[in-house]
């Protein structure tokens, strides 16, 4: 437990040398889908006002299904339509290191304070987001930072595409037994929790 805790601290603080170790770890792919799920649940309570415990468990869902969709998605731009000489990585690999980026996404639970909580919100999001750059960058293997950031734009407008698919097939698998409709369902996954790093 130490060791996840100093690992999600030091991805917090986008230390390289932490998503480094953790890219080649293979036994640490249970602690990023920890931290995922963390973050996910201190987003949920950051925005209980909005959806009650029903939202918690509905973002942790969302983050994980966002979380692996992303990484998935980052994992074939950035080793097929993007790699560089240097690029050697696997699924796994990319699951772990962006797994770890969702570290700053703790701090989410700040959104339960009266007045500044939605900003603090919207700062630990930028701040996952930061991470999940670094995260790709160490995972892909690259020199240029804009590399990873066009890498994290397509994967997320690509995770984007195919959890509104989802939603979509829920809210009218739901919606078809008379229990509401796509935007209940979209509400579980639209909150800023729900994307990992």
């Amino acid at each position: 437990m130490a060791d996840l805790v100093q690992r999600a601290i030091a991805a917090a603080r986008l230390d390289p040398q932490v998503y480094e170790e953790v890219e080649a770890d293979q036994t640490a792919l249970g602690q990023a889908m920890t931290v995922v799920v963390v973050a996910a649940l201190a987003s949920g309570i950051g925005s209980l006002g909005s959806g009650g415990m029903a939202n918690v468990i509905g973002t942790a869902i969302g983050a994980l299904i966002g979380w692996y969709v992303w990484a998935f998605v980052i994992w074939a731009v950035g080793t097929k339509v993007l790699p560089t000489p240097q690029t050697h990585a696997d699924v796994g690999q990319v699951l772990r290191t962006t797994g770890f980026s969702a570290a700053p996404g703790v701090l989410a639970v700040t959104g339960i304070v009266p007045g500044v909580g939605p900003y603090l919100m919207v700062a630990a999001s930028i701040w996952q987001l930061v991470a999940m750059i670094v995260a790709v960058r160490q995972a892909l293997d690259y020199e240029s930072t804009g590399r990873a950031i066009a890498v994290c734009v397509i994967g997320y407008v690509a995770m984007i595409i195919v959890i509104f698919a989802i939603v979509l097939l829920i809210g009218g698998f739901v919606g078809g037994f008379g229990h509401g409709g796509p935007a209940p369902a979209m509400g579980a996954f639209a909150s800023p929790g729900t994307l990992p790093g």
